[in-house]
Parts: C-alpha cells; structure tokens; sequence
C-alpha cells in the first residue's frame, strides 16, 4: 500500500495521485504546488492523504512541493487575468494567418515557461506560423493543442437537457465510452435531439444505468412477441423494466383486444439472448 494525496489540475479535471510531503496536514480543496512532467503546477487537493495499492500508481509518483503559499495564490491569479488578453491576442493571429480553426482556451503554465492554447478544427491544421508570431510576441514558449468537440464542450461547460451542469464539465474526471446500443436497451429514442449533448455526440449519461437496464432486458419480453399469460396467451405491447412488468393485449375472441398489465414474474415466455455479435454500428459513440 502507498500513501497518496488525490490532486486535481480543475474542477471536474482527471485525478492524480502525489506524493504527500512529510509533516504537511492536507484539506479537501486546499490549494497545492505540486511537481508534474512538465514543471511546476498549481492545484488542488481532492482527497486528503489515503492509502491505494501498488498496482494503482503509475511510477514515478511525482511529490507535493508545498501548500500553497499567498504569494503562490497571487501569482496564479494574476494568470487567470492575463488569459483573456491572451485568448483575443491569439484570435486576431488566427484571422490574420487565414487559419479555419476555433479557438477555445488558453493556459499559463505556472513557472511561466509556457503558453497553451486549445482549440478545435474540422482537419489538420498547418499553424507553425502562428506559434512564430504567438512566441515573437508572447517571449514565452508556445504549445497548441487540438481538442475534439467534447473536450471543448468540457472546458467551456453548459447547461445540460436535464437542466444540470454537463456531467463532463462538472463530475466526470474522464470521458467513458457511450454507444447507440445503450440507448437501445433502455428504450430511448433513436432521434438525435434527444439523445444527443452539447457537443452534438452521445450524452455521457447513457453509461450511468445501462447495466441495470442491460440485466433486466434479458429478463424481459419482446414488444410484439408472444407470451402466456394468467388469462392465455398474448402479445406485447410494452415493457416496462423500471416496475418490471408488461403491457399485453389478449384475444377476446369477438375480434377485439383486451389490454393488461403483468407483472414480467407472471409471465411465460423465451428468456432474451445477447447476440453474441452486436451490429457494428451499436458501437459507435455517435449518430
């Protein structure tokens, strides 16, 4: 076992485990200067210190370098001022340059050595020109990065159809994979608008049920098959797997439908089978 501290870069960002330093007390959301690849960063404090396994860690375990200090504060907010100079100076060299891509935030690293700035494109984009003249006139190091549409929507954030903050910008450290299978097995519509996000892909809720609504799927009937039950045999008309039970119409014999409910326990019929191969096209995380 290994003793750690949970860090995070942002809210909603991956987590990290670091190396807790000797003697230092750590509370939730404290800020930190902790060592990273990439020098020095600021950021904060997830989980206080807790014990996870050997096979948990990624080797090397980076440390905390210090609580952060008020002079550390200060400095990383007088980054945060200078991003949205930065953002118009980069959009302006953008148009200058001729360049089809968007723009979508800017970070300074905090020993500033480096400027990154994220942006999304529809291809490849040929920016080395750009970097020259960001450089000439940041004097700093320059890194441009090329997010895709969720990401961008992680970053900028939003309000969500179900009227929360995105789950992508507000709980989720890191995208999981979404398929138009998911939506199948819970009975959702297949219309776009309706399962679809901000970003315009799978919304990232899909995931959160579908292994409840996956086990109960294979215990339930096939809208339109036959099945038999207390009053005879009958066809399904709906299911319902939240109160696992079945809307079926029976033959009255006078050439008419009687509609009941049932619940699935009830009910006879041949138990559901996954298919060993799913259509290709299931598993794509988008329409």
């Amino acid at each position: 076992m290994v003793k750690v501290v949970v860090i995070k870069f942002k809210n909603g960002g991956k987590l990290y485990y670091f190396a807790p330093k000797s003697g230092d007390v750590y509370e939730r959301n404290m800020p930190v200067v902790v060592e990273t690849s990439r020098g020095l960063e600021y950021a904060w404090v997830a989980y206080p210190e807790r014990f996870v396994s050997d096979d948990e860690i990624v080797p090397p375990l980076k440390p905390i370098v210090r609580i952060a200090t008020q002079k550390d504060k200060e400095h990383y907010e007088s980054c945060q001022t200078k991003k949205p100079q930065a953002i118009q100076i980069c959009k302006e060299k953008i148009a200058q340059h001729g360049l089809d891509m968007k723009l979508i935030d800017c970070e300074f690293s905090f020993d500033n050595s480096k400027i990154s700035f994220f942006f999304t494109a529809a291809s490849r984009v040929d920016f080395r020109e750009l970097v020259k003249d960001l450089a000439a006139t940041f004097h700093s190091r320059i890194e441009l990065r090329q997010i895709g549409t969720r990401d961008e929507t992680k970053y900028l954030g939003g309000i969500a159809p179900c009227g929360r903050i995105c789950c992508c910008a507000g709980n989720m450290p890191e995208f999981k994979k979404v398929s138009v299978k998911m939506a199948k097995t819970q009975g959702l519509s297949l219309n776009p608008g309706k399962i679809s996000g901000l970003c315009g892909r799978l919304m990232c809720c899909l995931g959160y049920e579908n292994d409840y609504y996956a086990d109960v799927n294979k215990k339930m009937p096939k809208v339109g098959s036959e099945v038999s039950s207390p009053d005879g045999k009958a066809i399904v008309v709906s299911v319902n797997m939240l109160k696992l039970n079945a809307k079926v119409k029976i033959d009255d014999r006078n050439g008419g439908w009687i509609y009941k409910d049932f619940p699935v326990s009830d009910l006879r019929f041949k138990k559901n089978v996954q298919a060993e191969e799913e259509d290709e096209n299931d598993d794509k995380d988008e329409l």
